[in-house]
């Protein structure tokens, strides 16, 4: 195959070294770009955009002005809020693709090791350890607590999944009402009516303008005494000073994944507020993200070269 052969054919760009996924179609020349560096080749020759994972919020972004002929865009998030506003620098019907089906088991894992440290007080433990102090007590269980989930989607339900065993009622919101296979599914504006019967809320709704400061002064109020906010969606969901006030005060506990701001910079209170734990926005970067996002890319592209339709469009240009 001569290089003039390979330079005709359409341009991916991915963010994955394509000699690690196996069955790329060969209809395609793939060009990799792991969002460090400067571009390894024209912008304007792509059709098809893998975003580098993990590079912050701006990196992913960089060459979308210049790719003047891309067709899809395709995330390794879950959350496209770093991408979506860039979207009117994109010709007409591009469409946006999110990573559904590649975070839902790590993100679940994370979200159930949360509560359960939180409610069993394995903080506690840790700096008893080392300060070589035995705390024994009565702690608080997951059993008989009933868990409210904010944002019933693939992960919502994988949290669901994990929940089951645990001998736990759980309450499903969404954007909107209906039903599934494990009950009803309440709509955002059952909220004020569901949130004072949770004893553990928690959060894995996508950021966009109607969930930006969901959990608000309002919101944190109608918790019940005593209740654990757990957030796995991202921090400006959350609005912090409200939360801070409310475990300042005791009433609230709160396990936190994601932060506004984030990274958490030192000296900020969240760090040592009482009863907050806070984990380093670690909920999809497992040893499972690889494997599930490699399947996803393949997929993705043997669909593009085939020219079906693509899963996970959340947004078109």
């Amino acid at each position: 195959m001569t290089d003039n052969s390979l330079a005709r054919r359409p341009q991916v760009w991915i963010s994955v070294p394509p000699q690690d996924i196996e069955g790329l179609p060969d209809a395609f020349s793939y060009v990799y770009w792991d969002g460090t560096g400067d571009f390894p080749a024209d912008p304007a020759d792509a059709v098809f955009y893998v975003v580098p994972y993990m590079k912050g919020p701006t990196a992913g972004a960089l060459p979308l002005p210049r790719m003047t002929g891309v067709r899809v865009v395709q995330t390794l998030s879950a959350g496209v809020d770093h991408i979506a506003p860039h979207l009117h620098q994109l010709p007409p019907g591009v469409r946006l693709c999110n990573a559904r089906g590649v975070h839902e088991a790590s993100t679940a894992e994370l979200t159930l090791a949360l509560i359960l440290a939180s409610l069993r007080g394995i903080p506690r433990f840790v700096r008893g350890q080392d300060a070589e102090e035995w705390h024994s007590g009565f702690y608080p269980a997951l059993a008989d607590r009933t868990v409210l989930v904010v944002g019933y989607g693939s992960i919502g339900e994988a949290v669901e999944d994990r929940l089951v065993p645990f001998e736990c009622e759980v309450l499903r919101v969404a954007r909107g009402a209906r039903t599934s296979p494990r009950g009803p599914v309440h709509a955002l504006s059952d909220l004020p009516e569901l949130l004072p019967r949770a004893d553990v809320v928690v959060l894995t709704t996508p950021l966009t303008a109607q969930t930006r400061g969901l959990a608000d002064a309002g919101f944190l109020a109608r918790m019940k005494d005593g209740a654990l906010l757990v957030n796995v969606a991202r921090g400006p969901v959350v609005d912090t000073e409200a939360l801070l006030v409310e475990t300042e005060k005791g009433r609230l506990t709160a396990a936190l994944d994601v932060t506004d701001p984030e990274p958490l910079p030192p000296g900020h209170p969240l760090w040592h507020a009482p009863g907050v734990l806070v984990s380093p926005h670690v909920g999809g970067s497992t040893s499972a993200f690889m494997p599930r996002a490699r399947r996803l890319i393949r997929s993705q592209l043997v669909r593009f070269a085939a020219g079906e339709p693509l899963d996970n469009v959340v947004a078109t240009s």
